[in-house]
């Protein structure tokens, strides 16, 4: 996990004069451009650290500068104690061993107050809870899985993976790693996977392309045009899709089921417009005219 990664590489410049991006990939088992991207996170969360090329280059804290209890303000405590509160019940005791840590180290934040008006849902349905800490276990001990996928159109199949990492992202756990049967890395949604199986078999982690592709079909792009009294509703349900042009809204969505946007076309009533494919537009009249027959006598 990302955050157990960036404290890991603060505690390895805190306690050392001068570390490589090597020995941080090695240690962590990342690629030298993830290490990279960390030590710039590192650096913008007001934490100094100085590189250095060459043959006796790396990294190291700015000289001068420690970290205490001192150096983080009950504002920060907070967020990263409720960040923790709320992958607790996807992972059990080892966030729950970080979070006693964390309320020990500042007391404050086991009564309740002002900590509880932030909130981060990163949990886990009671579905996902098992398969979300079996793989988390597969990840630390390198260890590869099998289990069923089952993608956006339904279609099943089974994998063998070497999995890397397990994160969550717009409300969804995933977990990436490179599948043996496609031999590339893949991303693969959790709640799709079934029948997880870690195996006894240890690997040694790749050096992988990073930004994997998900491991979907690729759907149907729709061109919409919505009124500007859908505006709520639109930009709440397609986000960043949205683009605002004045007298409407225009959005491009990839549906991966016909269906699915023949339904959601037809929810939006008058207000919206297909501009793009022109077969899902006779599909959408196709529909309309079912649902007339179904009410014409």
């Amino acid at each position: 996990m990302r955050l157990d990664r960036l404290l890991g590489i603060t505690m390895e410049l805190m306690s050392k004069k001068r570390v490589t991006a090597t020995e941080l990939s090695s240690r962590f088992e990342v690629s030298i451009r993830t290490i990279y991207r960390d030590i710039e996170l590192i650096n913008q969360s007001g934490i100094p650290v100085v590189s250095f090329a060459g043959t006796d280059g790396g990294f190291e804290l700015m000289e001068g500068f420690f970290l205490t209890k001192q150096h983080f303000s009950m504002q920060d405590f907070t967020v990263i104690y409720n960040l923790l509160k709320g992958m607790e019940g996807a992972f059990g005791e080892q966030i729950t061993s970080l979070v006693n840590k964390l309320g020990s180290l500042q007391p404050a934040l086991l009564s309740h107050g002002d900590h509880e008006k932030l909130i981060f849902a990163l949990n886990a349905s009671e579905s996902e809870k098992a398969i979300i800490q079996t793989l988390h276990q597969a990840v630390n001990d390198r260890r590869i899985i099998h289990f069923s996928y089952t993608n956006a159109t339904g279609d099943s199949t089974n994998r063998q993976l070497e999995p890397i990492h397990l994160y969550w992202e717009r409300g969804f756990w995933y977990l990436d790693g490179y599948c043996l049967g496609k031999k590339a890395k893949r991303l693969f949604r959790v709640s799709r996977m079934g029948q997880v199986e870690v195996t006894e078999v240890t690997f040694q982690p790749r050096e992988l392309v990073d930004s994997p592709d998900v491991e979907e079909v690729r759907g149907t792009v729709a061109h919409l045009r919505f009124d500007l009294s859908a505006q709520p509703r639109v930009t709440e349900q397609f986000r960043d899709e949205c683009i605002h042009l004045g007298t409407h809204i225009d959005v491009h969505k990839e549906f991966y089921l016909r269906e699915y946007a023949i339904s959601v076309i037809l929810s939006y009533g008058s207000k919206v417009e297909i501009l793009s494919p022109e077969d899902l537009k006779d599909e959408l009249m196709e529909e309309i005219k079912r649902v007339q027959e179904r009410y014409v006598k």
